[in-house]
């Protein structure tokens, strides 16, 4: 490769807080209601617990803690998101100017972040646990390569944070350190560093880190996994053969929809000699492509002995992340002459990084010319004033977290139950001064009725089962409406009999 400039990191750095600064901004300047993963951390901040249900804790613990600092907040949950994210790209940047000589590459490898459309727009559109156990990967990412480059107890340390932290994510993160440790086996050198005494410091770190939520999975492991295996393995009544073909047939579509645009970008950046870097070997380049041969391997595994039917491109972020890194690693390693990619790049990205934004604003606020509304239109704030224009509740019970999360961030401090959420049964004084609150959503097809999981839910408490609660509708426009289309919701305020 031609000798180019070398760029100073901090500045990269520098613009890529600025690019998360803005990913803020804007999340804050749509419309105040929260996605389905956002209403999840508002609802669940209300209790700590070394476990929450289908996904581990670890989102949940930080979104708690921001939460009892700031209150719980849009912003809130629009800065825990792009710190994390913030942080991951710092992380991913310095291991590959650990082991990419030019640091010219380095920064291409963090930029080919932004061209994994799993990464750049899913994380921001509305998932919280992929961004943690993306986080958790770049952390144990940078502590395995140091611990195999220039070995220390620090290196070894930060990689058992990085899987403690990746096993306290999502579950599926667990395939990455196992990969990588297979693939470290097969080199000879690299295989001394992993039988190295400070091999004991990694576990024992990873394991402390877990430990809370181990215990807490060894007595809800149905619990914690019935929702997960329900959809990996719902084939509908295809036999084994044709299950097993679907999931291999999904599994190879989701490894092509996470690299493809990558690999465009990539290709369009270094031009020709980009088509002569598959020819590269390094020691480097053979790690990353065994990591990710042997995370094939144990997703295949799954489909084929555990009935996994149903493989999603975002699955795979914690297992080909390293994908821009590789190719960063094989365009070095073939030494091709190559002119400054980041001259080609940099446009490609700053596409990107207006793109993401203005698409994430733009879908919402479309609604009023094409009728066409996304969940963040649904207007739970407008509700929530209306609501608490009547009254105060001491409580409020939501038919589902969707709607519990939304009405937690505007009623507080109001406790909020959810229908879909029998886990959490707080103890409530509910009275004529302070009701219950019951709300639910309603379609143009349901009737006015109180929902039959709220209906159980009362006759469940003493004081309120005998009770028949008058039933309100009521109608709020949605944001950026269009003709003055409105959403219906439902509810009933219940308070005991004299």
């Amino acid at each position: 490769m031609d000798k180019a400039r070398n760029v100073d990191m901090r500045w990269f750095f520098a613009v890529l807080a600025a690019y998360f600064l803005i990913q803020v901004a804007v999340r804050v300047a749509m419309p105040p209601t929260l996605g389905l993963d956002e209403a999840e951390q508002a609802f669940r901040s209300q209790w700590l617990a070394a476990g929450y249900g289908p996904q581990p804790p670890f989102y949940n613990w930080l979104q708690y803690a921001a939460f009892s600092i700031s209150g719980v907040s849009l912003l809130s949950l629009a800065v825990v998101k792009n710190a994390l994210l913030f942080t991951s790209y710092v992380i991913y940047g310095l291991t590959a100017r650990m082991i990419l000589k030019n640091s010219v590459l380095a920064v291409v490898a963090t930029l080919g972040l932004l061209t994994l459309p799993q990464v750049a727009f899913e994380m921001q559109r509305d998932l919280t646990h992929t961004v943690a156990v993306f986080f958790a990967g770049c952390v144990f990412l940078y502590g395995f390569i140091r611990s195999l480059k220039k070995p220390d107890v620090l290196s070894y340390l930060v990689t058992g944070i990085g899987i403690g932290i990746g096993l306290l994510s999502k579950y599926n993160f667990a395939l990455l350190p196992a990969s990588a440790l297979l693939a470290a086996l097969l080199d000879p050198q690299m295989r001394k560093r992993v039988f190295d005494w400070r091999m004991a410091l990694t576990a024992i770190t990873a394991l402390v880190i877990a430990l809370p939520h181990l215990f807490w999975l060894k007595d809800n492991l149905g619990f914690a996994t019935a929702r997960t295996l329900k959809k990996l393995t719902d084939g509908g009544n295809a036999s084994y053969v044709v299950q097993v073909a679907m999931g291999s047939g999904l599994l190879v579509l989701a490894v092509i929809g996470f690299c493809a645009v990558t690999l465009l970008v990539f290709a369009f950046a270094f031009g020709k000699p980009f088509l002569s870097a598959v020819s590269g070997r390094s020691q480097w380049t053979q790690l990353l492509e065994r990591i990710m041969l042997f995370s094939i391997l144990g997703i295949l595994l799954l489909v084929i002995f555990g009935g996994a039917a149903h493989i999603k491109d975002r699955w795979l972020v914690p297992l080909f992340f390293i994908f821009p890194l590789y190719l960063c690693l094989k365009i070095e390693a073939s030494n091709v002459a190559v002119s400054n990619p980041l001259r080609r790049l940099v446009p490609v990205v700053a596409i990107i990084m207006i793109a993401v934004p203005t698409i994430l604003f733009g879908r919402i606020a479309a609604a009023t010319l094409n009728g066409d509304y996304e969940r963040l239109n649904v207007p739970y704030a407008q509700l929530a004033a209306a609501l608490r224009q009547q009254g105060e509740p001491a409580a409020i019970l939501a038919e589902g977290s969707l709607l519990a999360g939304n009405l937690r961030k505007d009623f507080v401090p109001a406790t909020v139950i959810s229908t879909d959420y029998p886990g959490f049964k707080p103890t409530v004084s509910i009275s004529k001064e302070r009701p219950l609150l019951v709300v639910w959503q309603l379609s143009t097809a349901q009737g006015n009725a109180l929902p039959a999981k709220a209906a159980e839910w009362l006759r469940s408490v003493p004081e309120l089962g005998s009770i028949a609660p008058e039933v309100s509708t009521i109608e709020v426009p949605y944001y950026y409406a269009r003709n003055s289309d409105s959403y219906r919701f439902g509810y009933a305020w219940v308070a005991p009999a004299d």
